[in-house]
């Protein structure tokens, strides 16, 4: 049986999500995973449906938490957010990961 798309998910395309399988994702059990995703690689669409679907608030608690985002991301999320790159999970978790050596 195929979810109805809009009812109990968000109308997201499948773009981002090339390497699961997008018709049996739970969009709630994996909201942070979808987030993720949708912020790392979404289409527009993709991420203003995140935020009708979730709501603004949700949205930034989930993505604060986030392991990674791409450095474009992390910036786009500062500014809508209205946050610094120190208050994410996946900024301070980078910082703490040393580089083994600089040649």
């Amino acid at each position: 049986m195929k979810p109805e798309i809009g009812k109990n998910r968000p109308a997201i395309s499948p773009t981002a999500f090339w390497d699961v399988d997008f018709e049996h994702l739970d969009f709630e059990i994996k909201s942070r995973f979808v987030i993720e995703k949708v912020l790392n690689y979404g289409l527009w669409a993709d991420i203003t449906a995140l935020f009708h679907y979730h709501g603004f608030e949700r949205v930034k608690a989930e993505v604060l938490e986030i392991a990674y985002l791409k450095k474009k991301t992390l910036s786009f999320c500062c500014v809508i957010f209205d946050l610094k790159p120190e208050q994410f999970r996946c900024y301070t978790r980078q910082q703490s990961s040393p580089v083994p050596w600089n040649y």
